[in-house]
């Protein structure tokens, strides 16, 4: 009897069990509105969420996160000249390499915005000595007449 019972009361919890299901979510439709004010994605469906709330902002799980990319950069003029560095990564030093180097100057500059170094172009080929200078990623601007002509992005390893 006793075995019986077991099995009989084994067998409810399994068939109990199998029809129980988490919540699940599945979003009948999605997308963005827009309007003035801005931009919202939205997801139609949606069951249940959470927040969670710290010092620095809060976040809601189980809804859709923004990740918002903004593109900064400067603008550069055209000019019909062949700018070239190598190499990058560097360790000890740049080249800056032109086919013009007529009133160019050219401008290390760090994460920060600090100018490292600021130097007038005289030659075709000019060496930028980077030896001196911690691990990081660097901009050099190249300019003529105070107007940037093109920046490159340079890590230092």
């Amino acid at each position: 009897m006793k075995l019986k019972n077991t099995i009989t009361s084994a067998a409810f919890l399994l068939l109990g069990l199998g029809g129980l299901h988490a919540q699940e979510s599945i979003n009948g439709s999605g997308g963005e509105a827009t309007g003035t004010g801005g931009t919202a994605s939205y997801s139609v469906g949606q069951i249940v969420y959470t927040t969670a709330t710290g010092t620095n902002g809060s976040v809601a799980q189980g809804v859709q996160q923004p990740f918002e990319i903004y593109a900064v950069g400067v603008s550069e003029i055209k000019m019909d000249i062949s700018l070239s560095i190598y190499p990058n990564p560097t360790t000890n030093y740049l080249t800056l390499k032109t086919d013009d180097n007529a009133n160019l100057s050219y401008q290390l500059i760090d994460l920060q915005g600090k100018v490292i170094e600021n130097k007038k172009v005289t030659t075709i080929t000019s060496t930028i000595k980077m030896d001196a200078l911690p691990k990081a990623i660097y901009f050099l601007n190249v300019t003529r007449s105070n107007q940037i002509v093109k920046t490159f992005k340079v890590i230092k390893q």
